[in-house]
């Protein structure tokens, strides 16, 4: 059994204090087509976990894909406002999932919505959540912004300007910004270093451009890395990893 002595991020020095990690619903579903995977579920915990272990204090925003997509729902007829509050709420169970491999595991965690539902997890309060955040729990931010019309990784910028993050991190399923699609172009170029301009000048769809702006405007760095590399998250942190960082400078 590892001890807090040998855990995978212990005594390794972080590049940052407080950071966000942004993870789209996709990368819950594991080997499935839909819902959510235990065995991903809890790898993802584990990651999350090594980077607390490193002292950094952690928060993320999940996304809501692996079980609706508001965007595909209001291309079938759903209204749009609608469809985007249903994303929302799938959001809420992939954060109690995470909150729960977690909590097995030890670290301490607390799921805030911005849509209330005290039954389940808190109102989204900015100042308690920094508040967790400086005890050592994790803070899972969910229900997006809680209005429609902006994604999760609107909402992900957002958090992070909020609660003073000193960098956001996306987990794909990539190891940072190519220049296309690696899984379809074959001679993709991977970047090391991009500035917020120049992903949104050449549109490689990191994220979305308000979420791109928002990261600009509060200079917090966008660090991109996959998720599917055990040990990828505490890897970046201790700035050892692959991935692509973005900046103003590039």
């Amino acid at each position: 059994m590892a001890t807090a002595k040998d855990a995978p991020g212990a005594g390794r020095q972080p590049m940052f204090r407080r950071v966000l990690l942004k993870i789209s619903g996709e990368a819950l579903m594991g080997e499935q087509s839909f819902g959510l995977d235990s065995k991903t579920v809890n790898r993802i915990a584990d990651e999350i976990k090594s980077v607390t272990d490193m002292g950094v204090e952690v928060s993320a925003v999940i996304g809501g894909g692996n079980i609706f997509r508001g965007v595909s729902a209001a291309a079938t007829g759903i209204d749009r406002g609608t469809a985007d509050y249903m994303g929302m709420l799938a959001t809420v169970i992939n954060a109690l999932a995470i909150q729960a491999a977690l909590e097995a595991r030890g670290t301490y965690t607390r799921v805030q919505s911005a849509i209330p539902m005290s039954t389940v997890c808190e109102p989204y309060i900015r100042r308690r959540a920094i508040r967790h955040m400086e005890k050592g729990r994790v803070v899972l931010f969910a229900a997006g912004t809680g209005s429609p019309f902006f994604t999760t990784d609107t909402a992900a910028a957002l958090r992070a300007a909020e609660t003073g993050c000193n960098a956001l991190l996306k987990a794909t399923q990539v190891d940072g910004v190519y220049s296309a699609d690696p899984h379809k172009v074959r001679d993709a170029v991977r970047y090391d270093r991009l500035s917020y301009r120049d992903v949104l000048q050449r549109d490689l769809r990191v994220m979305d451009a308000s979420a791109i702006s928002l990261a600009r405007e509060n200079k917090i760095p966008i660090l991109v890395f996959s998720i599917q590399n055990p040990g990828a998250f505490a890897d970046v942190m201790s700035g050892t990893g692959t991935y692509t960082m973005i900046t103003e400078e590039g």
